[in-house]
């Protein structure tokens, strides 16, 4: 306890020292024999079938009832905002359940963040990209299985730059939206704010949920919103149509680049700036 706790000369009250955890190794080989790393592999499939199966059957029920050509209601469905609520309740949803297996990541852009800080491996981030578009993929198939009339008809809940949109209109709606959501899970789950603030890793995935959801507001009128490589793939593998291949490469390039700004924001502006002044404050007192 009282290695916990310092009482300062005034009686001040000190929190206990906190140290960074190391970095994740380059390419950890030891991974690949542990049953853990699979675990959360097959946790991270899973999350990504089901993200993708119930934010695309959203966005094509909201269009299937508001289609007036096939007795839809304009003014009906969930609208903009209700699909915006899928996707960001769906990943408050599946980030709660699978953090403590594999982080919870569901977004290869967020494994290429977490990569370039150093909170995982080389070796895990390529495998956790892989098992996410492999569920998006899969996950737009059960869509489209179970909705076969509907699915080609409105879209199949595919990214595409809408008419009226320059490319870099578009790339630049996924680097910022991609910026924002990258650089809240770096907050929500800093471990230095989790062993200051007990309540922090608990509550982690409703700030995580709450910036998809906004970012999903701005940018869905753009580019139907992508900031998640995976999602845009497995829509774009299952609808087979060339506009959403020929727009692909916008929901990779931006994400990326907004998930490795988030990081070095956040590792190298943010944590430095901290730490300096941390080192200032210990240097002025032994004085």
């Amino acid at each position: 306890m009282a290695k916990d706790i310092e009482v300062g000369g005034q009686g001040e009250f000190h929190a206990k020292d906190y140290h960074d955890p190391p970095p994740a190794p380059l390419i950890d080989a030891e991974e690949l024999t542990q049953w853990s790393f699979y675990r959360a592999t097959i946790a991270e499939f899973i999350a990504t079938l089901l993200f993708l199966y119930i934010t695309v059957l959203t966005v094509i029920g909201y269009k299937s009832q508001t289609d007036a050509n096939h007795g839809g209601d304009g003014c009906g469905g969930v609208g903009i905002l209700g699909i915006a609520w899928a996707f960001g309740g769906m990943i408050f949803v599946l980030v709660y359940c699978t953090a403590g297996i594999s982080g919870g990541h569901i977004n290869p852009a967020v494994t290429f963040g977490l990569f370039l800080a150093r909170k995982v491996s080389l070796v895990r981030a390529v495998m956790y990209m892989v098992a996410q578009c492999l569920g998006a993929i899969c996950g737009c198939g059960l869509v489209k299985a179970f909705q076969k009339s509907y699915y080609t008809r409105y879209g199949g809940g595919a990214n595409e730059l809408a008419d009226g949109y320059s490319t870099g209109a578009g790339l630049g709606a996924e680097i910022i939206g991609t910026f924002v959501l990258v650089y809240t899970v770096f907050s929500a789950t800093d471990p230095k704010r989790n062993a200051r603030d007990s309540h922090v890793p608990v509550l982690a995935p409703l700030p995580i949920g709450f910036a998809v959801f906004m970012v999903h507001l701005a940018t869905i009128p753009v580019t139907g919103t992508g900031i998640n490589p995976a999602r845009s793939l497995g829509a774009a593998v299952i609808y087979k149509k060339d506009k959403a291949w020929d727009d692909q490469w916008i929901f990779w390039v931006g994400p990326f680049i907004g998930a490795a700004i988030a990081a070095f924001y956040h590792q190298f502006i943010l944590r430095a700036s901290a730490s300096k002044a941390l080192g200032s404050f210990k240097s002025s007192s032994n004085i």
